[in-house]
This record gives C-alpha cells, sequence and structure tokens, in this order.
C-alpha cells in the first residue's frame, strides 16, 4: 500500500527535481552539477537506470545505483532517485536491502522511482531476459509487494510467481520506515492499476503530457508529478536560439517547453493549480550552472505561488 505519512510529506508542494542522465558527462560534472542544483534550491535530482544509453551505447554511462550512492553521500539536502528503476535488473529483495541502505546512509533523502522496463532489447541483449509486457508488469507487482514486506523489518515468507524467499527479513529499515515509491508511464492497463496500488507518487513521462486528465482517475491515492524538457532563455533575445537547441535533442518526446522564465513558468503554474505536485525538469544544456540557478530564481516561485492561489 502507498504511505501518505511523514515519507510523503517531506517533500515541499510543489516540489522540482532535475533529471541528471548520466549520459555524455564525466563523474566531475554530474557531481558539480548536483551540487549546484543544491544550493539553487532543488529538491532531488534523478538518474536513469540502463546497461547502455538507449540509442547511444557507444558514450560512456555510469551505472545508476552505484552514481546514486556516490551523490547522495557527496551531499546534505538534496533527495536522490531515479527515472526510473529498472525491475527486472535486480532481485526486490536486493533491491530492497540497497535502498533501505542508502536511504539510512542518507539520513532519509532516498526516492524510489521503478518501472517495469520499456527497453526489451536491452534485457535481451544483456542476458536478462526478453519477455512479455504483461509478465513484466507482473514482475513489478510482485518486486513491489516483496519491497514492502522487506521495508517492514520483520520475518516474511513469500511464496509468488517469480520470487520464492522463506524467512526473509529486512534490515535495516529506512529512516522513515519506508522509501517512496515513484512509479513512472502511462499505460492504463499494464502500469497505472500498479500506481493505484503501490505509488506514493505517480510519474507521467513527458511523451505522455497530453493524457494527464485522462488518466489522473487511475492513479488512485498517489500523488502526480510530471517531466518535462525544458529550453530557458536567460532573455528574450536568447530564446530562438534555446529553442532550436531544445527541439532538435528533445522534440520528438513531447510536453517540450521552451523560453524565458516568464514563458516556461506559465504552462507549469497551471499544472500546479490543477494538482500536479512535482515537476521533475530536464534542461537543453543538461544542466548547465546557469540554467539551474536561473530556474529556481525565477521559475520555481511563480509556479510554487501557482499552487497555492486559492481555486476560483
Amino acid at each position: 500500500m502507498a504511505a501518505t505519512g511523514p515519507d510523503v510529506e517531506r517533500l515541499p508542494s510543489p516540489w522540482f527535481g532535475v533529471f541528471l542522465p548520466q549520459l555524455r558527462m564525466d563523474y566531475a560534472t554530474i557531481l558539480r552539477r548536483t551540487r549546484v542544483a543544491e544550493e539553487a534550491g532543488f529538491d532531488s535530482v534523478w538518474l536513469m537506470d540502463h546497461m547502455a544509453a538507449p540509442m547511444a551505447p557507444e558514450y560512456d554511462a555510469f551505472e545508476g545505483w552505484t552514481l546514486a550512492t556516490a551523490l547522495g553521500t557527496a551531499t546534505e539536502r538534496i533527495r536522490v532517485g531515479h527515472l526510473v528503476l529498472c525491475d527486472a535488473f535486480r532481485h526486490p529483495a536486493l533491491l530492497a536491502k540497497m535502498a533501505a541502505t542508502l536511504d539510512v546512509v542518507t539520513d532519509g533523502r532516498l526516492e524510489l522511482g521503478i518501472g517495469w522496463g520499456s527497453a526489451p532489447a536491452e534485457l535481451d541483449t544483456y542476458g536478462f531476459g526478453e519477455t512479455t509486457p504483461a509478465r513484466r508488469a507482473a514482475r513489478l507487482a510482485e518486486t513491489l509487494g516483496i519491497l514492502e514486506k522487506m521495508f517492514a523489518g520483520e520475518t516474511f515468507d513469500h511464496d509468488g510467481e517469480f520470487f520464492r524467499i522463506t524467512g526473509g527479513m529486512g534490515r535495516p529499515r529506512p529512516v522513515r520506515g519506508r522509501v517512496p515509491i515513484h512509479i513512472g508511464g502511462a499505460g492504463p492497463t499494464l502500469t497505472m492499476p500498479l500506481v493505484a496500488e503501490h505509488a506514493d507518487w505517480w510519474n507521467l513521462p513527458s511523451y505522455a503530457h497530453r493524457k494527464l486528465d485522462e488518466l489522473r482517475p487511475l492513479a488512485g491515492p498517489a500523488r502526480i508529478s510530471v517531466q518535462h524538457p525544458v529550453g530557458l532563455a536567460g532573455s528574450a533575445t536568447a530564446r530562438d536560439e534555446v529553442h532550436d537547441v531544445a527541439y532538435r535533442r528533445f522534440g520528438k518526446w513531447g510536453g517540450l517547453l521552451t523560453g524565458t522564465p516568464d514563458e516556461v513558468a506559465a504552462p507549469l503554474a497551471g499544472l500546479a493549480a490543477s494538482g500536479v505536485e512535482g515537476f521533475v525538469i530536464q534542461f537543453h544544456d543538461f544542466g548547465d550552472e546557469e540554467s539551474l540557478r536561473l530556474f529556481m530564481a525565477d521559475v520555481a516561485p511563480a509556479v510554487r505561488e501557482a499552487a497555492q492561489a486559492p481555486l476560483r
């Protein structure tokens, strides 16, 4: 069952995260941008979880969990997560152990984003097994149930379709008893039932941004976050150049927002006013320090003001 207590309330509403996929950046750059994001006021940093970068396997791509651990121990306030972990990569008991350990090490700063795997060719290439979407979704459902049992810190048995555990126990427990669960995706048949049953947060990917109102009723009690690629221009004169770069990189994703701070803030403010409580931003320049600071100084305040305004 999803939690609605202190695990979820710890984040401000709305909160802002920066997506820093660990591609085409060395570790020093990723760490520096994470620290700048923390200093600027971002609430969370998010990584990808792939064996190789999708469509760019020739580039270095750090392993997601190891990198999250490094960033979590090198920062003080910012929360760390993935959008999203691939369920097939890790046994759920091991995943729960890893999550609880990192949560304790970072004093409760882990956000656990997870999905059932959107790149079946990757699973086949690296020997994880290529199965149908329905089977992968069923495995994730079982994983989520095991995570809850492991986080409880009590002895349990589990005899399921994919896993069998006899006398298992998860220790240490997460700092606040469990780690908040974020489930990303927009499929009404396979993903949304998992969101409604297990998720604290439903993360709507940018490719499905137009389906928010349609899918919202299927999310159950889960609170809503959205992803958007953003081209943030420091001035009106830079708007066209930034738009061209952002469109070249992210134009096919859907949900692309470009413009000056006021122009980017307006659609995000509309989402905040409608009840969206979390925003994960991927910048056109992959989180350059100037964009991070500009967003939190000139965009975030307007969005938070819209969220607090009474409905008319």
